[in-house]
């Protein structure tokens, strides 16, 4: 009862936690427990004559050095598992441990990308999340040893103020305990355990800022319902390029090459301008990956008008959109790069109702995502976009599938017979209208209801964040 955390829990536990068999747990069986007691009492004792006692050829205790030793055993263990050994030796390493990296020797070549840690030593408590998470992956690739040191001196000085009581005889021998427990036990226990506090609190802080670039690029100002041509970049294989209507289908498709010759520029210039005016394109979106810096500088050197705004768009997981199951049901007698290029023109329309399609991890806005808590990292992301999404509303009769699982209360199964009800039996034209779903009954209704927005709906309140319940407060103060 007395625990405040999960650390000092552990702590108390330590010496009653079922253990593999150790050197202390062997000496013990060789009965030399009643010793290590005797030294460990620090009195002013004999301790060879008392050790002499303790030889026994038929224990596996031959001499009297192996009784010193085994008795030396079972007091470091005892040292390494009391409870103020490891709150002061913790204390130091939060306070003053340091992280120390070295790379691999001969490994420097093979390294390069981590040359700012063949060297490196910085404060643990000072280390950012990007440095901590760079350092793990190079050990994790075998270019980096990394270690978590203090001052051994420092250590030995708060375990000698501990536990030894006198400059005796038997005192010297739980000196030499308390050496061996440092060096062979409390050091790679806590070294482990500090190294997991940092990696932790490295994890929660790359996790925070992948959350907030999350937020601010599903948050983007939607462009809104504009005809758009899209355009997904590239050198070699040319730039894909599509034409979509003011609801996002897709109009057209083609390839150009307009990075190849001065004369071929000039030939797709002109192809560009045609298409913006059989399509009458409102504005051009251009994929910010390889080559997006080039095509952008082609486009505005073609004479558009000026009233089509060029902007550069993000890119990050449209690969990941254009060959995943949700782009194939979409688009099922389409190429991924028609598809990724059409996420791209969406995603200038209406950055969320796009960027749900694809698993958050993919869109590429976290530093070393890979290398923190996969399942935290999934749990924060998805309480993004969910906190997104019902920040925002959905309008219930044009939205897909993937966005209406974000909303409160709907999920997976229930979004795909929403959609399924709207396209047998036509827009809903009422928030109640929401209840003749299958599977939507009276609870879901109260968490959902407020999220989804009918636009043009008989009750002007339908397309409001006001939530069916506050109906009538709502027209007792109108």
């Amino acid at each position: 009862k007395a625990a405040e955390t999960m650390v000092v829990l552990e702590d108390i536990y330590l010496p009653f936690r079922p253990k593999r068999r150790t050197r202390a747990t062997m000496a013990k069986e060789k009965g030399l427990e009643p010793l290590a007691k005797m030294l460990f009492e620090q009195g002013n004792i004999e301790v060879i004559k008392e050790a002499e006692k303790f030889v026994k050829a038929e224990n596996g205790v031959d001499t009297v050095e192996a009784a010193l030793a085994g008795a030396r055993d079972i007091i470091a263990e005892w040292v390494s598992e009391n409870q103020q050994t490891r709150e002061e030796i913790r204390a130091l390493y939060r306070k003053k441990g340091q992280y120390t990296c070295k790379v691999i020797t001969g490994k420097e070549e093979e390294a390069i990308k981590y040359k700012d840690y063949y060297d490196w030593t910085e404060p643990v408590a000072a280390a950012p999340s990007h440095r901590v998470l760079a350092m793990r992956r190079g050990e994790k690739e075998k270019f980096l040893l990394l270690r978590v040191m203090v001052d051994e001196e420092q250590a030995l000085s708060i375990l000698d103020s501990l536990f030894i009581k006198n400059e005796n005889a038997a005192g010297e021998q739980v000196k030499l305990a308390v050496r061996d427990s440092y060096k062979r036990l409390i050091t790679l226990s806590l070294e482990t355990e500090i190294r997991l506090e940092s990696k932790k609190k490295a994890d929660e802080e790359a996790i925070r800022v992948f959350v907030e670039n999350l937020r601010q690029l599903l948050l983007g100002a939607p462009l809104g319902e504009k005809s758009i041509l899209a355009i997904d970049p590239a050198f070699r294989t040319g730039c894909k390029v599509v034409c979509l209507d003011k609801q996002g289908k897709l109009l057209y498709h083609d390839v150009i090459h307009p990075l190849s010759s001065p004369e071929t520029a000039k030939r797709e210039g002109d192809r560009i301008r045609d298409w913006c005016r059989k399509y009458n394109i409102e504005a051009i979106a251009i994929g910010n990956g390889t080559a997006g810096r080039e095509t952008e500088a082609f486009v505005r050197g073609i004479g558009l008008a000026e009233d089509i705004p060029i902007i550069m768009v993000n890119e990050s997981g449209a690969s990941v959109y254009s060959a995943s199951p949700v782009a194939r049901e979409e688009f099922p007698d389409y190429d991924i790069t028609v598809r990724g290029a059409v996420s791209i023109g969406r995603r200038l329309m209406d950055p969320l109702a796009e960027l749900v399609k694809i698993d958050p991890k993919s869109i590429g806005v976290g530093q070393y995502q890979h290398d923190v808590d996969q399942t935290l990292l999934k749990h924060c992301l998805d309480d993004t976009v969910s906190s997104c999404v019902n920040a925002v509303g959905v309008e219930v009769n044009t939205a897909s599938k993937q966005l209406l699982t974000y909303v409160s209360g709907v999920g997976p199964k229930l979004a795909e017979r929403i959609v399924r009800h709207r396209d047998e039996n036509g827009p809903f034209v009422s928030r109640a209208d929401l209840k003749k779903v299958s599977g939507l009954g009276g609870k879901t209704f109260e968490q959902c209801a407020g999220f989804l927005r009918i636009r043009n709906a008989k009750n002007p309140l339908d397309a409001s964040a006001v939530h069916p319940e506050s109906y009538s407060l709502v027209k007792s103060m109108a």
